[in-house]
């Protein structure tokens, strides 16, 4: 990997580390529907002129219904119910359960609940991983959740399903779209869906000056400037290795966590996360070629067989932005 291959990486896995922090001190004054507004709102009046300046809203027209459909479960759903889950759950924890989101994609692939890859078939490292990863979840649930803190768990859960489901329709149905365009007309959609909403729940007093900076850092920094870096790695590094920073952000998370709101650092969340994070790459992982010499499926294609690059294309796997 190139010099700038490593720094982008490394800014991607800090970034997308940061959200959990922020997510955490936005919703102990304001409601999560409304910190999905103000992130969605801020951060497409970002991204969208740059999208519209480089052309890369043309042709979202005809494919609106599976761009509405990317935009509820990729968007709308999962930082909603992230803003829910941290109303109960330290942002440590919330990270370190969301390192399952490549479990979570391989049990859907695994179950035929999504289409699966000839190269995906479970096989006995893929399912020794996946127990793996869930004894990891099993620790951390066990161990640092309290019974009443059980529907912030679940809530979790579903972030992980739809940041399982949404690369899906990301790659069946918007590949072959700029992914920039596609990333900020979501964004809009999902801050129309939340305009009332978030409205109606919006406090009485303005927030304070740390809640107010949490929700701008989400917007431009953890989203907008976060999609722009992550294409920019993508074009550096390829879509397989870009990947990786699923296991980077978790690590982050945890560690500002701790440092920044004195949450809770124990053997049991230690124990947790290296098992999920050795049984995702377990399960996950895929040969580097296919039976027949091709790249396997979420392998960088050479550019000398390439015909069309397209930014969704690449991002059609399990990376959950938090």
């Amino acid at each position: 990997m190139s010099r700038r291959g490593w720094l982008l990486f490394l800014a991607m896995g800090v970034i997308w580390g940061v959200p959990y922090l922020l997510i955490k001190v936005a919703v102990d004054e304001i409601s999560p529907s409304l910190l999905v507004l103000g992130r969605t709102a801020l951060g497409s009046a970002l991204l969208l002129p740059i999208a519209v300046a480089r052309g890369h809203l043309r042709g979202l027209r005809a494919a609106w219904l599976p761009l509405v459909a990317f935009a509820l479960v990729e968007i709308a759903g999962p930082w909603l119910l992230l803003g829910v889950a941290e109303q109960r759950l330290s942002s440590s924890l919330t990270g370190l359960l969301l390192a399952a989101v490549p479990l979570v994609a391989a049990v859907l692939a695994w179950s035929g609940a999504v289409p699966n890859r000839a190269d995906e078939q479970p096989d006995l490292r893929r399912v020794v991983g996946l127990l793996v990863g869930l004894a990891g979840v099993a620790a951390l649930v066990g161990f640092e959740v309290g019974s009443g803190d059980l529907g912030a768990v679940v809530a979790v859960g579903g972030t992980a399903v739809c940041y399982a489901v949404g690369p899906v329709i990301l790659a069946r149905w918007l590949a072959h779209l700029p992914g920039l365009g596609v990333i900020s007309v979501s964004l809009l959609i999902t801050a129309l869906i939340y305009a009332p909403i978030g409205v109606a729940q919006a406090p009485e007093q303005w927030p304070s000056a740390k809640v107010v900076w949490s929700v701008v850092g989400l917007a431009v920094v953890c989203t907008a400037l976060a999609f722009v870096v992550f294409f920019e790695l993508i074009a550096e590094v390829g879509p397989s290795r870009a990947t990786v920073i699923t296991y980077l952000n978790p690590a982050v998370a945890l560690l500002l966590g701790v440092a920044i709101l004195d949450e809770a650092f124990t053997v049991a969340t230690a124990a947790g996360f290296t098992l999920i994070l050795a049984g995702s790459v377990l399960a996950t992982r895929r040969s580097a070629t296919a039976a027949d010499g091709t790249p396997a499926a979420g392998e960088p294609v050479p550019a000398s067989r390439r015909s069309v690059d397209s930014d969704c294309e690449a991002v059609a796997s399990p990376v959950a932005e938090p």
